[in-house]
């Protein structure tokens, strides 16, 4: 998995930004933006770049969109800069699954909206699955077992490291490893199952 969140000098003070906004204060919020604006790009790049080719969302679009929809919420409990991220990226999904709907209903189920899957997800190096189906794989993932769904954003979607998401989840590496081999295995099964239904 690359990545993981960019760090360096302005990360004392995104926390401090974070923490400002979680009390309610506006103006932390509009000051975070700019600062974390790349790295959100970078997640959004990462969502587009498992896209079909002629999807019609970029990665400033869908920055821009997830961004209002953080605006929105008025004080939220931020823990840290990886939720952040985390939370960030659960609204990118949210938004690209919204848009499969609504090209697939415009479609009228002619189209197929298709995200390739990383070769650890995918039960052949090139295969692709459903936007949708992949979301309904999680959702039946999250209501067997809640974290290790919220695993599988936080490390598929958002790109988070183990460390990373450790943190976010408050559990020891070694869980999410361990929850992270169950989780991926699990959703390797159900795609496989769905796509031969």
């Amino acid at each position: 998995m690359a990545g993981g969140l960019a760090s360096g000098g302005s990360s004392p003070r995104i926390s401090r930004l974070l923490a400002d906004w979680g009390r309610g204060d506006e103006k932390a919020r509009d000051a975070l933006m700019p600062m974390v604006y790349e790295e959100l790009r970078r997640v959004a790049r990462r969502h587009l770049r498992n896209e079909r080719q002629d999807h019609t969302l970029q990665s400033a679009a869908l920055v821009n969109e997830a961004y209002l929809r953080l605006a929105r919420q008025k004080t939220p409990p931020w823990q840290n800069r990886a939720h952040f991220f985390g939370v960030a990226a659960e609204l990118m999904r949210q938004i690209l699954v919204d848009h499969a709907r609504r090209h697939l209903a415009a479609k009228r189920g002619a189209g197929v909206t298709r995200l390739t899957l990383e070769p650890e997800l995918a039960h052949s190096a090139k295969a692709d699955v459903e936007v949708l189906a992949l979301d309904v794989a999680l959702e039946k993932l999250s209501d067997m077992d809640a974290r290790q769904g919220r695993l599988v954003e936080l490390r598929f979607f958002a790109g988070l490291s183990i460390e990373e998401t450790a943190v976010v989840l408050d559990v020891s590496p070694a869980t999410v490893k361990r929850e992270w081999l169950a989780a991926r295995a699990w959703l390797k099964r159900e795609l496989k199952r769905s796509a031969e239904a």
